[in-house]
């Protein structure tokens, strides 16, 4: 699926990262993909975005829409002629927006399920809850900025997660055939993170133990980006090996 180049502003984003066993993540991602390895794990979260103006490229910026999203990310690597390629697999898509909820996987990448967001931000605090209209995913992160990742993260440094999860800018997620995976690649102008201490996290999705049995998943950090410049870009898709 190709879409024209997609403008707009990130005006909050925040990942939430685990530490997964990789054989977990290897079992329910489809192929071609495997998961990322750092130190010995698996990388996988969710991300919580607000979008502000988006629009085709050459329209004018006041003619952009809003919408809050949320979406599951495994971090893979997968590869093509001979080649390995990093990026996200993206298992669900969720947003406020009922244009977004229609016109993903139809008019341009990635099925996006319409979802209810609650969101409140005051100073360094953030907490946002979201459900999904077809009560399957259910998501809350509340957390407050902080100066450091935790002591236990397997990343050194905030520059080291920051450059991991920039070089891992490329999505893909099931298109609405399931016969393949339609990509989108995140240009961000001014990338920038910041730590997040988060005091409560919870996924329907991590927090599914036939999927992750107990002592599979941990929380690894959270990261929070403000005021982001971007572009989206669709890229060719992927089919489903096997």
């Amino acid at each position: 699926m190709r879409i024209p180049t997609i403008r707009g502003f990130i005006d909050r984003r925040v990942l939430v990262n685990f530490r997964v066993d990789p054989q977990v993540l290897s079992a329910i991602l489809p192929a071609p993909f495997s998961p990322q390895i750092v130190q010995g794990f698996g990388i996988a979260g969710i991300c919580l975005i607000r979008l502000k103006r988006i629009r085709p490229k050459l329209l004018p910026a006041w003619i952009g829409i809003s919408s809050e999203n949320a979406a599951h990310r495994i971090a893979v690597e997968w590869d093509v002629d001979g080649d390995t390629r990093t990026g996200v697999f993206i298992p669900r898509r969720d947003t406020s927006s009922l244009l977004n909820s229609f016109a993903g996987g139809r008019l341009f990448p990635g099925v996006h399920n319409h979802a209810r967001f609650d969101v409140h931000e005051t100073g360094d605090n953030c907490r946002i809850s979201m459900h999904s209209n077809d009560d399957s995913t259910h998501v809350l992160v509340d957390g407050r900025k902080a100066s450091e990742l935790p002591a236990d993260s397997i990343f050194g440094s905030v520059a080291e997660v920051s450059q991991f999860f920039e070089d891992g800018s490329l999505g893909y997620s099931p298109d609405r055939s399931n016969g393949h995976f339609d990509g989108l690649e995140l240009r961000a102008f001014n990338w920038h993170v910041e730590p997040l201490s988060i005091t409560r996290v919870e996924s329907s999705f991590f927090d599914d133990r036939k999927v992750f049995p107990a002592g599979s998943v941990a929380f690894d950090n959270a990261l929070l980006m403000r005021g982001i410049d971007h572009e989206w870009h669709s890229r060719e898709s992927l089919g489903c090996a096997g």
